[in-house]
């Protein structure tokens, strides 16, 4: 079972994800959906490994995009950031230990998710704080274990609900099968 490690008295304790109640999920698709006419929105797909469990994130185009051809096995003919992070890591010598969307971070506009990046180096275990956009990334990229907190997906699970635009949108995601992608050209250095 992977392990967590969590802070306390400046001490590491390690947990196993089961002993936190986090759910193992893998990264199912980047889509890009429109409730509305003017409403286009780009999100990521999470089904559970073991159990019938889907997280939808909206997440931002660029790394929609990013995301896809990840998934997809494309390649750039440049590297993105995620690329750009996971050769930095590779230098290092550093893996990815595992990806957490581990939390709900107040924002202006209501809530969002907090993920926190596990890598293992030379210097021993330390937790990167990233967007789930950019942890996921990653993680498709060094292929990392994904966990996912039960008050994420409590929250995930709320948010489908009712006759919002996001509602709309989350929901239109869940059903859809991710488009064909175009393969990216150069674009700039």
């Amino acid at each position: 079972m992977t392990a967590g490690y969590a802070r306390q008295s400046g001490e590491v304790i390690m947990t196993t994800a089961a002993e936190t109640g986090f759910v193992e999920m893998r990264l199912s698709k980047a889509v890009g959906v429109a409730a509305g006419e003017d409403d286009l929105s780009f999100v990521v797909v999470l089904d559970g490994v073991s159990q019938d469990r889907h997280l939808p994130i909206m997440i931002g185009s660029t790394e929609a995009l990013a995301l896809s051809a990840s998934l997809d096995g494309r390649e750039f003919a440049r590297p993105m950031s995620p690329q750009f992070a996971a050769g930095l890591l590779h230098a290092l010598n550093g893996r990815v230990r595992q990806v957490r969307i581990d939390r709900l971070v107040p924002v202006r506009d209501g809530t969002a998710y907090g993920s926190t990046v596990e890598v293992e180096g030379a210097s021993g275990v330390a937790t990167v704080d990233a967007r789930p956009s950019d942890a996921l990334n990653l993680a498709a990229l060094v292929h990392a274990p994904i966990f996912v907190a039960p008050e994420v997906l409590a929250d995930a699970e709320s948010r489908l609900e009712g006759d919002s635009p996001e509602a709309a949108n989350l929901r239109l995601a869940l059903e859809s099968d991710p488009p064909p992608m175009e393969r990216p050209g150069p674009g700039p250095a």
